[in-house]
């Protein structure tokens, strides 16, 4: 499945924003300030995201998805410093962290989106 560069760089940049302060929070809570770095969640994201997608280039199905998960592990235990199982846990609290996010933020798109439309007399 070819990406143009255009889509890469706009893929790379959201996943950044987006993945990037969560895996900071995680690393925070797990493995302390100290080790945690905000620059280094963003990097984790980065890389993890441009790895990825060269990987999902030569690579597709379970052998890729294998290979993506040992790298973001990889990547979280390199940067925060952390063993094999720490960074597991790092993980698992960030994918937790964000679908609270997503969940927040949901309802306040539903929210948000129920004060416009009309009301029923």
């Amino acid at each position: 499945m070819a990406v143009s560069l255009d889509q890469a760089v706009i893929q790379i940049i959201i996943s950044t924003i987006i993945i990037g302060p969560v895996l900071w929070l995680s690393g925070r809570a797990l493995v302390g300030k100290q080790k945690a770095k905000f620059t280094d969640g963003l990097w984790i994201a980065a890389l993890g995201t441009i790895i990825g997608q060269i990987f999902s280039y030569f690579f597709y199905g379970v052998l890729a998805t294998i290979i993506m998960i040992i790298v973001w592990l990889a990547l979280i235990k390199k940067f925060f410093d952390c063993g094999w199982l720490k960074a597991l846990l790092v993980a698992i609290v960030a994918i937790v962290i964000f679908f609270i996010i997503a969940f927040i933020l949901a309802l306040i798109g539903f929210a948000a989106l129920t004060s416009f439309l009309p009301s029923a007399p």
